[in-house]
């Protein structure tokens, strides 16, 4: 393996991109006549823009001498700005780091966020930080941010989350911050392991991310007193106030299952709150369907459209990430020293870009892809396809749990007294409630409850894809619900959705069980007929790839099916072990 670089760029490459304007070697592209955002003034100016390799050496009225071999590009029918920042991604929502970037860049973002969750669950520090390496080489740019816990109840938490691999995530370059902190009620509460991570953060001069829903004036305020500086769950305009009242950076969501920009943009007009430097938006890592009309671009757009000045609108989406991040002398702005991210758009009020440069390199010219992203070697990595050396049989799907599971949303679930004879091979239709497992993707030990409000007639229906990586099974027949682990197992991981001994719909998650492989238009696809196929055998929320993913999280109340059982997640108990197979 090649030693890591130490320097964003070499001493070599520095003297070159001097050398550019010293007339002495030429710039690789020039975007002369261009009408770009000038994000410290604050207007739309024109000039030359001259690139060289992956960076900007020069910006303003000035035309190179030196042109042999350059790309000379008339901008004058163009508005330029800055390459988008999404500062909160879960780039294992289906699909991966990989090809969601790629998705996302065709739009103009090129810089991303990412939680480090999954690597951290599934991947050892050494084999994670391996892949960031290789993340690295892509056309765009990744950073990361650092969990302090698994936002569930493992067995083995303090080995997956020991101090050597915190610290180490913590420490490393591309880490910009730590959280989101969905753990916090237990440091309000007084933990102070929690709180030492922070303070190690804080050390690092690096950010943390909260994870506040619902919180009081009071609350926000102990929390930034314990180390918060951003959060994301503001749903609405007093919610807004209350955090910049605070001095939090806000973070305004705009995502599959809380899609609340256009509250959010209609109170802070309504409530005169026109201030724009402590914002920035994000997606908050959505579902693949979410994504199918853009990402940040769309959001941009949304804003422009409520009455959020452009400048203002594009600075959420860019320079203020950066501002916050502190790593505006690389991104956010078109400007000399920068990374060259840049977006040609048709005007000011159509974010969603005609061309699109990242890292000094065409990823959409005129609307047409260039840059093809080199693939990944995610096996060399640890993300393989699941192989089981384990059977699942009749005898595991024996239920007697004297409460179960309700949904209340998409992701809220509250315990329920089951009260009918669950001691059969097949639940009746009229009604909503289903049998449910967890099980160990070892096959060491499952969790039987019932789940009401999932769904009145989804037969058998299994999925790797969880917040702990383990298996969910969920149907009214045990017949079909085995098929579907069955069909699962083969695929190497995945979602299927089974009924009458017939497979209806699978969609294959070959990286660990958790991500698909495949690129984001056709997974778009995948999840939108999934949907389609549990709305109609009554699923009656927004969003079942995070239905999946929350059954086990325990930063939402109020039950909820860990691999260490049913757990209580106000009390902070296990109600019920679970079993050893």
């Amino acid at each position: 393996m090649m030693a890591e670089q130490r320097y964003r760029w070499k001493n070599k490459q520095i003297r070159d991109h001097v050398a550019v304007l010293n007339h002495k070697k030429s710039p690789s592209i020039v975007l002369k006549n261009a009408r770009y955002l000038h994000s410290v003034f604050k207007k739309w100016l024109t000039g030359n823009i001259w690139i060289l390799d992956d960076r900007i050496v020069y910006v303003g009225e000035a035309m190179p001498e030196n042109i042999q071999g350059c790309e000379i590009v008339d901008c004058s029918s163009y508005t330029l700005v800055p390459g988008y920042i999404e500062p909160h991604v879960h780039p294992f929502q289906l699909y991966n780091p990989q090809s969601f970037s790629q998705y996302a860049s065709q739009t103009g973002t090129t810089t991303f966020i990412n939680d480090n969750l999954m690597l951290v669950l599934l991947l050892g520090k050494k084999k994670a930080f391996s892949l960031l390496g290789e993340l690295k080489k892509l056309p765009v740019t990744m950073y990361w941010w650092s969990r302090f816990d698994s936002q569930t109840e493992l067995s083995n938490e303090e080995t997956v989350f020991s101090p050597g691999e915190v610290k180490a995530w913590i420490e490393h370059e591309d880490v910009v911050q730590g959280g989101e902190l969905t753990c916090w009620p237990k440091l309000l509460a007084g933990d102070d392991l929690i709180l030492h991570w922070i303070q190690e953060t804080k050390k690092a001069k690096k950010k943390i991310e909260g994870h506040f829903p619902g919180a009081s004036e009071m609350t926000l305020a102990k929390m930034a007193l314990l180390g918060a500086d951003c959060d994301h769950e503001a749903m609405n305009g007093k919610e807004i106030y209350d955090r910049l009242m605070q001095g939090y950076m806000v973070s305004l969501r705009h995502s599959s299952i809380r899609p609340d920009l256009p509250v959010l943009l209609k109170d802070m007009r309504e409530m005169g709150i026109d201030q724009y430097d402590s914002m920035f938006f994000n997606t908050d890592g959505s579902t693949p369907g979410f994504y199918e009309d853009g990402v940040l671009d769309r959001v941009i757009k949304m804003a422009i459209e409520e009455g959020i000045p452009p400048i203002d609108a594009y600075h959420m989406a860019s320079y203020h990430v950066a501002k916050y991040y502190g790593f505006q002398h690389l991104h956010g702005m078109i400007a000399t020293g920068r990374i060259a991210n840049i977006n040609l758009l048709e005007d000011e009020n159509n974010p969603t870009p005609v061309s699109v440069i990242s890292k000094g390199k065409w990823i959409m010219r005129d609307g047409e892809l260039v840059e093809d992203m080199q693939e990944i070697s995610w096996a060399e990595h640890g993300f393989s396809p699941l192989s089981f050396n384990w059977d699942l049989t009749m005898d595991d799907l024996q239920f007697s749990m004297p409460f179960g599971i309700e949904m209340v949303n998409d992701v809220i679930t509250k315990p329920y007294s089951i009260t009918m004879d669950v001691a059969i091979d097949e639940l009746p239709m009229n009604h909503d409630e289903s049998f449910l497992m967890l099980l160990d993707r070892n096959g060491e030990w499952r969790i039987n409850t019932l789940v009401k409000g999932f769904a009145d007639s989804v037969r058998g229906f299994a999925s790797s894809f969880s917040n702990t990586g383990d298996i969910i099974l969920i149907g009214k027949c045990k017949k079909d619900m085995l098929l579907a682990f069955k069909r699962m197992k083969e695929l190497g991981g995945g979602i299927v959705l089974t009924e009458n001994e017939q497979v209806l719909h699978e969609i294959p998650l070959v990286l660990s069980g958790v991500m698909s492989e495949k690129e984001m238009p056709q997974l778009i696809e995948e999840e939108k007929t999934l949907k389609r196929l549990l709305k109609e055998r009554g699923y009656p929320f927004g969003d079942p790839v995070y239905s999946l993913l929350f059954f086990s999280s325990t930063h939402l109340p109020y039950i909820r099916i860990t691999p260490r059982g049913m757990y209580d997640v106000m009390k902070k108990t296990v109600l019920f072990p679970t079993i050893m197979r």
